[in-house]
């Protein structure tokens, strides 16, 4: 059916939608920006369409994870910052 996701016959389409939802707001309060703005941006991203693509299981990764692949197609830093080790001297 169209306008459906399925994974191995079984019927995903809320869980995409909450994981879409979930990956926008992320990204929102990340940017700081309006949610629809953000949103906007993702679904047109190329890491939104291998989401959509069910067999490479990218819809069962973490929100953050999606967020931070995003950031990686868009050349952008994800706003986390990273814990560096210090090594010993």
């Amino acid at each position: 059916m169209k306008g459906k996701y399925f994974f191995k016959d079984q019927d995903i389409t809320t869980d995409m939608l909450f994981k879409i939802e979930h990956v926008a707001s992320v990204l929102a309060e990340r940017e700081q920006m309006p949610f629809d703005d953000v949103y906007g941006d993702f679904v047109s991203s190329a890491t939104y369409d291998a989401m959509k693509r069910t067999a490479n299981l990218y819809w069962a990764e973490s929100a953050e994870f999606l967020a931070d692949e995003y950031y990686r197609e868009k050349g952008k830093h994800s706003g986390v910052k990273e814990q560096i080790p210090k090594i010993p001297t």
